[in-house]
């Protein structure tokens, strides 16, 4: 219907303009243009036999033909020459300057016109409501799957072992319901995917959509709310009437938190009343559907905290999957999936590389290895190495290098004696993670230096003795610089920031200060995006005990200064040496700076991320 108005619209256009045209050119062959003198002179000659008056023109006819033409026309001047033209005796008529193709045009084409742009800027806003009309803007914008259209499967999934092997339960339950329900049980409704971001939610979506055989109906949370009121609600019941008709299927919801954010007290308030609506429909659906015909709703969010507590319960997402960062072994397994498609050095040790990339999602790996294959070519080698690996490492952690920032001297000499501190420091404490390279070359992310350290093995629990290594790690920046130069300078504000923070959690956290006790008096929920100030709210203690932490963080700092001091008060000959060595080389690994291997017998490492600059 559409196309034929479109071509009914374009062939009326065509012939408006083709018979415009028609008429302007007859009248250019048969009608001559005469200035008004030569008019006049005419007229006085008596070679005019008519004439017609309009509001701007006259037309008329010659006597005689003039060279074959009997017709004129000229823009009208002087407005009283009537008596002129009843003095020759030229018979005077009158008429209007609008013919009528001229005066239909004019109601016509800017009505054509109007309805032309109409029609685009509907259609437009039709195309972003997810339809092609006005009936479809209550349309699911979900994109459908069949089989294998995804292009991936369980095999281009790693790392995630457990979240698999539920997904793959889910998969053999779709496609032999009848073994899977022999003891009663049912299918679940809902499965909600958990975790930070990149750790492979949206992956493990796509892959039950090339595993499943099933229709795979995909759509993100924030395509359901748009600036109509009720369209999310119509598009809800829309979406799980097409899964209905295509049962046995699976519904994914990406980004839910769009879509399921808790509900407020207060409501009806724009925008908030649109999406509880919204809400409210997809609960409603959630309870209504028959999990028997095989429909399962896969979800999936990094802000688990901030959704409605009646999405959770049980009979709507019966089944929560944790999708947390790998471990080393299954970085290795991410590993070895991405480098598929790149070509690398035969002696190459993933597992040494797993090692180096502790706190990494699979997106980050996927990215490390990209990065790696990338500096392999720009310097013209033939594979990736491990040391393209390790320039990957820092290039994601630190930033890129930026040799155009020049330092003047001085600057540079307190930096390179900051890093060597934290350095040294790392070096000869036991559970501090072993330092892997210290470097003055300025990086992207504000660091005029930094100290790379490589955990060997990942950890789950922190005992205070780590907490306490790992602040003195970060205080010995400043001490090197009070030793040496007996001033401070700014550029320990990061390392204050941390260490602040970790002496807080221990005291208000973790029940770690002796004049506090064993309480918790800032508990924080899990949030995988980590904002701080998400679920700010006041402090349940009194003043008096807001002291008492004060002074205990304060105490912990101070203790972990002096030990900072300590030390390299100890060792200020190899950090005179280091800083010097630094200068020269401005880049520096434990083989070139003996001093900056471990002193003593290693404990395991802690939980600390792999390279974590200090951006001084």
């Amino acid at each position: 219907m559409e196309k034929k108005l479109k071509f009914s619209i374009g062939y009326a256009v065509a012939v408006a303009v083709l018979m415009l045209g028609f008429q302007y050119w007859i009248a250019y062959r048969t009608t001559a243009v005469i200035d008004y003198s030569d008019f006049i002179a005419h007229l006085e000659a008596h070679e005019i036999a008519s004439v017609t008056v309009t509001e701007t023109q006259i037309t008329g006819r010659f006597t005689v033909p003039m060279d074959g033409i009997d017709q004129f026309v000229t823009t009208r001047v002087d407005p009283d020459f009537a008596e002129r033209l009843e003095r020759y005796g030229v018979t005077i008529g009158g008429a209007s300057d609008q013919t009528w193709l001229g005066a239909s045009l004019s109601w016509i084409l800017p009505t054509l016109v109007f309805f032309g742009i109409w029609s685009v800027l509907f259609r437009r806003i039709a195309a972003q409501q997810g339809g092609s009309g006005l009936v479809n803007i209550g349309k699911s914008r979900a994109k459908v799957y069949v089989e294998r259209d995804t292009g991936v499967t369980f095999d281009d999934v790693a790392g995630v072992d457990e979240a698999k092997a539920e997904l793959q339960e889910i998969v053999s339950f779709l496609n032999d319901r009848d073994t899977y329900g022999r003891l009663g049980a049912r299918i679940p409704k809902g499965i909600l995917l958990v975790g930070p971001p990149g750790t492979g939610k949206t992956l493990l979506a796509r892959a039950i959509a090339g595993e499943a055989g099933v229709p795979f109906f995909s759509i993100s949370g924030a395509e359901f709310v748009e600036m109509f009121v009720g369209v999310g609600a119509a598009r809800v019941r829309d979406l799980f009437d097409q899964a209905r008709k295509a049962a046995p299927c699976i519904i994914f919801v990406d980004e839910l938190d769009a879509l399921g954010r808790a509900r407020s007290a207060v409501s009806g308030f724009g925008g908030n009343d649109e999406k509880e609506q919204t809400l409210n429909q997809l609960l409603s659906e959630l309870d209504g559907f028959d999990p028997t015909v095989g429909i399962v709703l896969l979800a999936a969010t990094n802000r688990p905290e901030i959704l409605d507590p009646a999405l959770l319960r049980s009979g709507r997402f019966d089944r929560q999957i944790v999708v947390d960062r790998p471990e080393r072994k299954g970085r290795e397994q991410i590993l070895r999936v991405h480098m598929r498609k790149v070509k690398a050095d035969k002696g190459l040790d993933l597992d040494q590389i797993a090692g180096i990339t502790t706190g990494f999602t699979g997106a980050d790996l996927a990215n490390l290895v990209n990065e790696a294959a990338i500096i392999a070519t720009r310097r013209g080698a033939g594979a990736v190495s491990l040391d393209d690996f390790t320039a990957a490492v820092e290039r994601i952690i630190a930033g890129a290098e930026r040799r155009t920032r020049l330092m003047n001297p001085d600057e540079r000499t307190r930096v390179a004696h900051h890093e060597m501190g934290h350095a040294l420091a790392a070096a000869s404490l036991p559970s501090a993670d072993p330092v892997h390279k210290v470097s003055i070359i300025p990086r992207s992310v504000g660091a005029l230096g930094y100290t790379l350290q490589r955990p060997t093995e990942d950890r789950f629990l922190i005992t205070l003795s780590d907490l306490k290594d790992r602040m003195v790690v970060l205080l010995a920046g400043r001490a090197a610089e009070q030793l040496v130069f007996h001033e401070i300078s700014t550029g320990a504000a990061d390392d204050l920031a941390k260490v602040t923070d970790i002496a807080r959690e221990c005291v208000t956290r973790f029940g770690m200060a002796k004049d506090i006790g064993n309480v918790v008096l800032e508990d924080r929920p899990l949030r995988w995006l980590g904002d701080k100030n998400f679920d700010a709210r006041p402090k349940d203690y009194s003043e008096e005990t807001a002291r008492e932490v004060d002074l205990a963080v304060r105490a912990l700092i101070a203790e972990s200064y002096g030990r900072a001091t300590a030390i390299l008060t100890a060792r200020k000959a190899d950090l005179l040496a280091g800083a010097a060595m630094l200068l020269t080389l401005e880049s520096l690994t434990p083989d070139d700076f003996p001093p900056l291997r471990r002193k003593t017998a290693a404990k395991r490492a802690s939980v600390r991320k792999v390279g974590s600059p200090d951006r001084d």
